[in-house]
């Protein structure tokens, strides 16, 4: 069963290296917003399985994550959007610290709908080459 785990990991790690290295600056973005939901995702799932150190680690990630997407605005370019999503980025990793101080998954519930919102968003515009 072990050997099928790291089997499975190492197909994952192979599988996100292989869609990251070709990937556009929108894809890259694309796949930030789907790896912070993930990670919150799979923190609740920690948190439900009693397992508290996987939850950290994972809410851990998240965050870093986000901080990832905030880092990537262009607030020249954004000008009153990227200002707007830079404070939003920042809320966000504050409920997620805030959350995995307490516990309270509620917090990750709403930080997971701000992101699936903000990812819609970001699917319906067009790529530019």
């Amino acid at each position: 069963m072990y050997l099928r785990q790291q089997a499975l990991a190492q197909y994952k790690k192979i599988d996100t290296e292989s869609a990251i290295e070709g990937a556009s600056p929108h894809r890259l973005i694309q796949l930030l917003m789907t790896g912070a939901i993930e990670r919150m995702t799979g923190a609740k799932a920690a948190y439900q399985a009693h397992n508290i150190e996987q939850k950290g680690l994972q809410l851990g990630k998240a965050i870093s994550i986000v901080a990832g997407l905030q880092a990537s605005l262009d607030p020249e370019r954004g000008e009153e959007v990227a200002e707007n999503l830079d404070r939003l980025y920042d809320y966000m990793q504050r409920r997620l610290l805030q959350a995995n101080l307490k516990n309270d998954m509620t917090m990750v519930d709403e930080v997971t709908e701000l992101m699936a919102t903000i990812k819609s968003s970001w699917d319906q515009i067009e790529p530019t080459h």
